[in-house]
């Protein structure tokens, strides 16, 4: 016992400054790696690597020759298809490295109020829940949703209620999808989402549902849904389905989901969101 305090005196005696930032720093990455695979499907395969490993080791130490030759002359392989089966994290990644706010300012990015966007969401909903015109509209949050959005059509363009109904009008070809915003900008349309099996308790889904949950059990998305049959609007949220929401329900888990989590983010203030038009009023009355 004494021998190793001992031991673990003489270790700590030799740790300087340069190493603890060392290990802050690795941990740091470490810690962003993991929020970066959460609720992903890489979970899966850094389990199915870890396995990997273990047998690697194993074999290691018990001189087993045969795997010792597989695991020496198909490392290259295995490095290769950990980037290939990674893609979409590694995509992420790099894209959450290049929306830093350091980054942002150096490259001169220029965002619309956050607020805005919120309001802009609400008014076009209003407007497609009055014409029974579905819609699907994705907001991510820390979860990044690259490997999503490259499913649809890029647009990255500022949220506009206009934009928004145009792409979701029925002789639209991007208005079976689903569109992506991602702070303040709409990044893609027409984006093909995940579907949910059928959930105890939710009762009947239609498509849009069942895609919006699928999203939500893989990621910490906000997920704004129209019906097409009842014209009714809903929310998906960590795997649960908010249905035939009013304007000032809405506007309420709009602000307390997206709109501070955003404003945060990017530095910019909250403002009281419109409420007053004839589409609001109407969207109030008609959900229970």
């Amino acid at each position: 016992m004494t021998e190793f305090i001992h031991s673990a005196l003489v270790f700590l005696g030799a740790v300087g400054i340069r190493d603890i930032v060392d290990i802050v720093i690795v941990a740091f990455l470490l810690y962003q790696l993991f929020k970066l695979i959460r609720g992903t499907q890489a979970v899966q395969l850094l389990v199915g690597l870890a396995v990997l490993l273990v047998i690697g080791l194993l074999a290691q130490a018990f001189q087993l020759r045969l795997l010792q030759f597989i695991f020496a002359n198909a490392g290259t392989a295995i490095l290769i298809g950990v980037i290939v089966l990674f893609q979409p994290e590694l995509r992420r990644a790099l894209d959450q490295v290049g929306r830093l706010g350091t980054v942002g300012f150096i490259l001169g990015r220029h965002t619309q109020p956050v607020a805005r966007t919120v309001e802009a969401v609400i008014r076009a909903a209003a407007t497609l829940s009055e014409g029974r015109t579905g819609a699907l509209i994705v907001f991510e949050r820390e979860t990044g949703l690259e490997n999503v959005a490259v499913s649809g059509v890029r647009v990255n363009g500022d949220v506009t209620a206009e934009i928004l109904t145009t792409i979701f009008f029925v002789g639209s070809p991007l208005h079976d999808g689903a569109v992506i915003i991602r702070d303040t900008r709409l990044i893609a349309a027409g984006c093909v989402l995940p579907l949910a099996e059928a959930l105890p308790g939710v009762g009947r889904m239609g498509t849009r549902h069942r895609a919006a949950l699928g999203l939500t059990l893989q990621s910490d998305a906000v997920i704004l849904i129209v019906s097409e049959e009842t014209g009714l609007i809903s929310l998906a949220y960590a795997g649960k389905l908010y249905r035939g929401l009013d304007h000032d329900k809405l506007q309420e888990m709009l602000t307390t989901l997206v709109l501070r989590p955003v404003a945060r983010r990017t530095g910019t203030g909250i403002r009281p969101l419109v409420r007053s038009g004839a589409a609001l009023r109407a969207l109030g009355r008609r959900n229970p």
